[in-house]
Parts: structure tokens; C-alpha cells; sequence
């Protein structure tokens, strides 16, 4: 498929936008999406077709919070790498946040992340610091930010702490309609710090992280965004406490959005065995009732979205004691396998919603137009996926430059069989 009109016939097209989840033909046009119709209805000329009997056809998968490590951190990730496994993963779009080095705090440096010289073969996004150097003191001009191309500002792994700051920041944002996207963590409550403090941290000998230090932060943060109306995104949320109080927010209908990952969803504190750090991330994988919690979060629509939090690191940086190796996994190519096999299978949760918390919604919170849908018009960003095929998972074969995964040779159900993104094909299993 390399033409500029491709007809996707005999396909399930699941489409939350737009209410569809049913067999139909969809005609791909220069571009963007030129018809979608009833299967066999579809009778202008086109140059190739793509039979997807049995599959799933789905608006491109959206991912709101990537590390692709460029510029600066090559050996870990490179823009083409990263999204070469984005495309692996179904993914069309990725948003990448600005902890490179550089940081991205300039309008110089989101200008050269989205170069064609950088090689990306899906949609890159940049999430820009919201402050210079996400140092936490001073503002980065959100403006120009934008105007280069930024979805949405964030500190990322460094939370803005200064209360002052913060409502500062939730301000300026507000009146560009950007986003601010939060890592929920007080560390001045566990310095040194490495995983879940609870009965498995005791039993382990290491420090760990109570849940309220996120529920602290999102809970001030909530305070401050019911002053500024501003859209507060929380990141890759993990405990209970914090997402009560998005629910509780949601129900005072503030603008409050979260992402959960598929580890958060998927695995516990004692999966981290003998010091395995590719079990080390931040948030670190909490308890039962934590999991339950996010679960249900997803069910009940507290949360908007599932987001990868991919964060690659080579291999001699995670060999070493767990307390001293860098948190973060890899996960764009697990992700919709992961939701598949844990979410569909295992809990019930229909495709449809599955479909719309990695594609509709991402792209409504982040207002990434004519994205997370398949209506006409819109950009021909398609993932199709096989939702029943088992396979199993070997990072050594993925696409990413770093293989830092806990889900390393896991069995799964559900794998992307095509990701096509402006109308082209940039993964084909």
C-alpha cells in the first residue's frame, strides 16, 4: 500500500466518535478519510485494497505521553526508533514530553524535534516544559511554545511543587487552552525512595512511596485548577486516593482529565520479585486495591485514557541495585495487547471502549483535530488490529532501541496487523 487511494474492505470498523461498531468499507484518499460506507458500497476507482476480514479497524491510536529521549539521550531512544515502535504498537500519534537535553523549553527545540531529518514515521506531538529547564522557578513562554508546534506544557518527572507556581501555570495555560499535564509526586516525602512503600517495600529493605504523596499534589492541584478553570491532566495516575478525587472533580464538573498505563492496571508491587528493575518505574506498581481501583476507574469513565508512559533505557543502566537504576519501561508495543488481553478478556470491557480511551479520547483532551476518528475528513489514521490472535511477546524483536519491559515473553491476545498513518502504511505484521 503506497498509493494515494486505499479501500479497507470487510473490516469491523469500531469508531466511538461517530457511534460505529460494525462491518464496513472505509476509502482512504490523499490523505484523509474520502468515504466510509456499508461493506460492497464503495464504487469509485481506487488504486489498492486492504482485506481486513476478521479484523478490526480502528481510528490510529494516540499515545499522550512518550519519552523518545531526542534530543540528547540518543543511546536510549531516538525519535525514529521510538516511533517505529509506536507504529508497531498501533499508534498514529505520540506526544512527547520534554525531558531531553536539552529540555524542551524553547521554541527552538519543539521546531527540531518535528523536522523530517528526525526520521518519525507517525505524528509527533511535543509536550513542552512548563518551566525553563523544569526547574520549577520560572515559566517558559507558553505562547511561543505553542505557536511551534506544542500541545501542552508539563515538568514531567519533576512536579511543580511552589503552590504559587503552580496557579501561575494553570493560568497562562488556561488562557491558550493548553493542557497541563502533572506527574502527581511529592518527593519531600521519601527521599530516596524506589518503589510502593508498603508490606513488600518492608519485606524488600527499600524505601518507598506512600499513595499520598500523589493524592497530595492531585488533590492541591484540583484546588488550584477550580480557581484558574484550566484543563489539569493528571499523568499515569495510580492510586485510589487520587482517583477519587478526579472522580469527585468530575462530579463538580471542573476540567479534570487522567491517564492510567498498562502497568498500573496490570501488575502489583510483589510482581517486582528479586530486584527486578524492569519492574522499577514512577508512579511504582502499587497494591491490589490500587489496581482494582484503576480498573474500575476505566470502567466507570473516571478515567480518560491509557497512556504508554514508553520510557526506554539501555541496558546497563537498569543492571545495577534497584534503589540506584533509573525508573521507567518500555510499552508502546504492548499496550493494545495488554488492554486486549487484561481488559477485553479478562474484565469485559467491550472493544468499543477500549478503542475509545486510546484513540477518541486522547485526541479530544489534547484537541488534536480531525484525529480519534474515522469520519469523513478527517486525517486516514487507521490501526487494525486482529483482536483474537495469541501471540507472545519478545522485546528482543521489538522496535525500540532500549528492551526495558517487565512483560518480556508474556503470552498475549490481540496484536496491530496494519498502522496507517496520513493514508500510508508504516507497519504492516
Amino acid at each position: 500500500m503506497s498509493s494515494t487511494s486505499v479501500l479497507i474492505r470487510r473490516g469491523h470498523v469500531i469508531d466511538p466518535a461517530n457511534n460505529i461498531d460494525r462491518p464496513m468499507d472505509i476509502l482512504l484518499r490523499e490523505g484523509r478519510v474520502a468515504a466510509i460506507v456499508e461493506p460492497g458500497g464503495i464504487k469509485s476507482d481506487y488504486d489498492e485494497d486492504f482485506d481486513a476480514h476478521h479484523l478490526i479497524v480502528a481510528p490510529g491510536f494516540i499515545d499522550l505521553h512518550v519519552h523518545l529521549r531526542e534530543p540528547g539521550q540518543q543511546h536510549k531512544e531516538t525519535i525514529a526508533t521510538g516511533t517505529q515502535a509506536a507504529a508497531a504498537g498501533g499508534f498514529t500519534s505520540v506526544c512527547a514530553m520534554p525531558n531531553t537535553a536539552p529540555v524542551n523549553d524553547t521554541p527552538d527545540v519543539t521546531t527540531w524535534m518535528l523536522q523530517p531529518d528526525r526520521g518519525a514515521v507517525v505524528n509527533v506531538f511535543p509536550v513542552a516544559a512548563a518551566t525553563v529547564g523544569s526547574s520549577g522557578e520560572k515559566l517558559t513562554n507558553f505562547r511561543d511554545l505553542q505557536r511551534a508546534g506544542a500541545v501542552a506544557v508539563s515538568d514531567d518527572g519533576k512536579p511543580i511543587l511552589d503552590d504559587n507556581l503552580m496557579r501561575e501555570v494553570l493560568r497562562t495555560a488556561a488562557r491558550l487552552e493548553l493542557p497541563v499535564v502533572q506527574h502527581a509526586e511529592d518527593p519531600r516525602m521519601h527521599p530516596g525512595a524506589s518503589m510502593n512503600y508498603g508490606a513488600n517495600s518492608l519485606r524488600m529493605g527499600l524505601r518507598g512511596m506512600p499513595n499520598t504523596s500523589e493524592s497530595s499534589i492531585v488533590l492541591r492541584d484540583i484546588r488550584l485548577t477550580r480557581e484558574s478553570r484550566a484543563h489539569l491532566h493528571v499523568a499515569h495516575i495510580s492510586t485510589a486516593e487520587a482517583l477519587e478525587a478526579v472522580r469527585r472533580a468530575k462530579k463538580e464538573n471542573l476540567r479534570v482529565t487522567a491517564e492510567v498505563t498498562p502497568h498500573h492496571f496490570t501488575l502489583l508491587d510483589e510482581n517486582i520479585g528479586h530486584y527486578d528493575t524492569n519492574f522499577k518505574m514512577n508512579p511504582p506498581l502499587r497494591s491490589a486495591a490500587d489496581r482494582d481501583a484503576m480498573i474500575a476507574g476505566l470502567k466507570d469513565g473516571t478515567l480518560d485514557c491509557i497512556a504508554t508512559d514508553h520510557a526506554p533505557h539501555a541496558y546497563h543502566e537498569k543492571e545495577q541495585e534497584f534503589d540506584r537504576a533509573p525508573f521507567g519501561i518500555i510499552g508502546l508495543e504492548t499496550a493494545l495487547p495488554i488492554a486486549i488481553t487484561v481488559l477485553h478478556e479478562h474484565f469485559e470491557i467491550p472493544l468499543l471502549r477500549v478503542v475509545q480511551l486510546m484513540s477518541t479520547n486522547p485526541a479530544r483532551l489534547f484537541q488534536l483535530m480531525h484525529r480519534g476518528t474515522l469520519a469523513v475528513g478527517a486525517f486516514a489514521d487507521v490501526t487494525i488490529f486482529d483482536p483474537k490472535l495469541r501471540w507472545k511477546y519478545q522485546a528482543a524483536t521489538g522496535y525500540s532501541k532500549s528492551k526495558n519491559t517487565p512483560f518480556d515473553g508474556w503470552d498475549f491476545t490481540g496484536k496491530v496487523m496494519a498502522t496507517i498513518v496520513g493514508g500510508k502504511p508504516v507497519y504492516l505484521a
